[in-house]
């Protein structure tokens, strides 16, 4: 396979896995900007942060207008982490590797993309909001059905996977430290579970974290939930675990120069995560700590473009 193909299919489900969870960031901060009795943070603003590079000025005058910070996120194609801006990019790299991908896998690509590009859509964003994020939601959905029953398990689907997971796991450190930097990392306090309701809904954790934890340390059962849960699907741990078992076969497949590097970045970033605890976060401060583990991915995920799609 060429790299230029490779890099493709790798950017391809990164792409699709940051479309994903910007709408479902997008739909809980919608939600529950309409419920006054949260005891929560507005997260306009960690949305704009996250999905958005801003001024502090046009910060302030967008987490004002719901509204407008729908059209930021989703149409316009000034943001380049729009949805709009996203989509044509995941559809740009679908079509780089279309003898790669099933048919069926790209004209569900092709579907988004015309969707968030429909003429009617900032119109309609207005009018009925919760509606068009609902179907985005179900584009998406169908589309991971779709790759899922339909790639066959070959060098394509480890490098789409492996893509999709780094992605996963940036954006899982990413929301958290935006929660966790309003109230300055500080978890000593109690907070009520419904305080932490915008995080783990928009991590879709929430359901999973109630039927999980049992005590009432709610601060730190997050963080436990975010970085170290293997049965939480967003969770830091698990999107390693998932790296590793696609890393280990496309490795296998492509045998490339510096694999001992590779193997020895991503080695020490699981081991780090796999065999830390609650008493080594604290000491070492949880911002410092996943800080530290988003560099560490950034760094991986470099290393890996050289090995395999030739970046320089």
């Amino acid at each position: 396979m060429l790299s230029r193909v490779a890099d493709s299919l790798y950017w391809l489900d990164r792409y699709m896995e940051r479309t994903d969870a910007m709408i479902r960031v997008l739909r809980t901060n919608y939600v529950l900007s309409f419920d006054d009795s949260l005891n929560t943070p507005s997260s306009s603003r960690q949305l704009l942060n996250i999905f958005g590079y801003l001024s502090e000025e046009k910060l302030q005058e967008l987490e004002k207008d719901n509204t407008a910070t729908m059209r930021f996120l989703i149409t316009d194609v000034s943001n380049p982490n729009s949805l709009r801006a996203i989509i044509a990019k995941a559809r740009e790299n679908a079509r780089g590797a279309q003898d790669h991908i099933t048919k069926e896998v790209w004209e569900q690509v092709n579907q988004v993309y015309h969707q968030v590009n429909d003429p009617s859509m900032e119109k309609r964003l207005e009018a009925e909001t919760l509606k068009v994020i609902d179907q985005l939601t179900e584009y998406i959905t169908l589309y991971y059905g779709v790759t899922a029953s339909t790639m066959p398990r070959g060098n394509g689907w480890n490098l789409m996977n492996t893509g999709k997971f780094i992605e996963r796991c940036l954006l899982t450190i990413d929301i958290a430290r935006q929660h966790l930097g309003v109230i300055e990392y500080k978890l000593d306090e109690t907070r009520d579970i419904l305080y932490w309701r915008n995080l783990l809904l928009s991590l879709s954790g929430y359901e999973l974290h109630l039927k999980t934890y049992r005590t009432r340390n709610h601060d730190w059962n997050v963080v436990d939930q975010v970085l170290f849960n293997p049965n939480f699907t967003r969770s830091v741990r698990y999107s390693l675990q998932k790296i590793k078992g696609y890393l280990t076969k496309i490795v296998e497949h492509n045998n490339p120069e510096g694999k001992e590097l590779l193997w020895n970045q991503f080695g020490r970033m699981l081991s780090r995560i796999e065999y830390a605890d609650m008493e080594q976060v604290k000491h070492e401060k949880l911002e410092e700590f996943l800080r530290h583990t988003r560099n560490d991915m950034v760094n991986f995920h470099l290393l890996l473009g050289k090995s395999f799609f030739s970046y320089h």
